[in-house]
């Protein structure tokens, strides 16, 4: 039998002494050499087929966005700018088409929460754009913007950049076009956005997101601005106009895409724009795309109901159902904060809430049914039945907590009342943590959960 002779322990002690000595010299000069390139989990970012996406206000965010002192203020701020959205989703939805193209909206939002990192021209420079599913165009501050942020697209650098004239079939599909019948000069357009406004110049270059290149993008280059309310560095459409990402980028994308929006609270590029078929979750509940003719960038859905708890909420029918006549009917947006019934279906909604927690309530902000947190044990689920799929809402997606937290409130509101359609918005806040698949070709939306914190 053999053994194994053991070092004596004077030995093992100079050697553990050495030892230590040597770690603590290596530990020292790496301290030293990495005191000042601290990892950074911005820019640690994947290339490949999945964009990463942030909110507007986290901590990667390239923007200059004021800082409050919770995060729960922070929503309240971008939730109060909710109705001017929403008013101006209700104006789309009763426009009529004036040719069998649709017209693109091309009118900004006031509200983008979420950004993707993109890069336009040749050499590519980076852009921070807000992502919005309610408009088709994609319009960018260039260099000598009046008004403009200091972050800007300048053409004059681009090898690849060039201009687009009246005559052109992208001109007519600008929205507010300034171009004379027998034009030929330069696309020129201008167009409100919330309570502020813009002049561009339709122009076209490389867009590049991921690793794809989609060449000669049609996009509005922005001249001057007249307002504060325009995204600093730029907006990205997924509609289903002819101007948009899903029409522009052909059979690349086959008019496939699907998102997970991380948490407001969430602080890194955590999010994810998937673009195409290929990547897509195998299994997840569908319900009917729909498509109102008269404004066919927004993605329609029907809800047949909505239940709290386990009582189906009593619901007007035509305050539900899809009217491309009028506009009404639901629709999923990226860019609304919260999610907005019209008056008497968040009524019913938020009394049957009430009756079930008991109360008492007080207001925060926008939300009118807030609750001390103790009686959140008794907060019941909220449940959106869609034809054929039913979502019920965790409640990190139907409740949110004050900065203190010592109240819970409802997160949803009613829609502002001076709008002249029956439009319901399902809001980003809550389709946090959940993958949102929109397949245009098959007329279909799909819905899965999804953790992208």
């Amino acid at each position: 039998m053999h053994t194994t002779a053991s070092a004596p322990p004077s030995f093992l002690a100079t050697m553990d002494a050495k030892l230590i000595t040597a770690l603590l010299v290596l530990s020292a000069i790496y301290t030293s050499a990495t005191a000042n390139t601290a990892f950074d989990p911005c820019t640690s970012q994947r290339d490949d087929a999945d964009l990463t996406v942030i909110p507007i206000y986290g901590k990667c965010s390239p923007f200059d966005a004021p800082k409050t002192e919770s995060w729960i203020n922070t929503v309240i701020d971008m939730a109060s700018k909710d109705p001017e959205r929403v008013k101006y989703l209700s104006t789309l939805v009763s426009q009529k088409s004036v040719s069998s193209a649709p017209i693109a909206s091309g009118q900004a939002f006031n509200i983008g929460n979420y950004v993707v990192r993109a890069t336009l021209g040749t050499p590519g420079q980076l852009m921070f754009m807000v992502l919005d599913t309610s408009s088709d165009e994609a319009w960018v501050p260039c260099s000598g913007c009046l008004g403009c942020s200091a972050t800007t697209f300048s053409p004059k650098t681009s090898i690849t950049y060039g201009s687009l004239d009246c005559s052109v079939p992208q001109c007519s599909q600008v929205r507010g076009l300034s171009c004379t019948a027998t034009g030929t000069g330069a696309c020129s357009f201008n167009q409100s956005y919330a309570d502020s406004s813009f002049s561009a110049t339709l122009v076209q270059d490389s867009l590049k997101l991921a690793a794809d290149v989609i060449p000669n993008y049609a996009f509005g280059c922005i001249s001057a601005i007249s307002g504060g309310s325009i995204p600093a560095q730029g907006l990205l459409g997924l509609g289903r106009g002819p101007l948009s990402l899903l029409s522009q980028s052909g059979s690349l994308y086959s008019g496939v895409f699907s998102y997970c929006l991380p948490s407001f609270k969430s602080y890194y590029f955590s999010g994810s724009l998937k673009l195409g078929p290929v990547g897509q979750p195998k299994s997840i509940r569908t319900t009917p795309l729909l498509r109102n003719p008269h404004r066919p960038s927004l993605y329609y859905v029907n809800l047949t109901g909505v239940s709290v708890g386990r009582t189906l909420v009593p619901l007007p029918g035509d305050l539900l159902a899809f009217n491309p006549n009028t506009g009404a009917g639901t629709i999923i947006d990226s860019g609304t904060v919260i999610t907005r019934f019209v008056e008497p279906v968040y009524n019913a909604i938020r009394d049957e809430f009430r009756k079930q927690v008991k109360g008492p309530f007080s207001s925060l902000g926008a939300f009118d049914t807030c609750f001390i947190k103790t009686y959140e044990t008794l907060a019941p689920t909220i449940t959106l039945h869609f034809t054929g799929l039913d979502l019920t809402l965790p409640l990190e997606n139907s409740l949110i907590h004050s900065s203190s937290g010592t109240l819970a409130c409802l997160a949803m509101a009613a829609a502002p009342n001076n709008v002249n359609s029956a439009l319901n918005v399902i809001a980003n806040l809550q389709q946090q943590n959940l993958r949102i698949l929109f397949d245009t070709v098959n007329n279909r939306v799909g819905i899965a959960r999804e953790l992208c914190n």
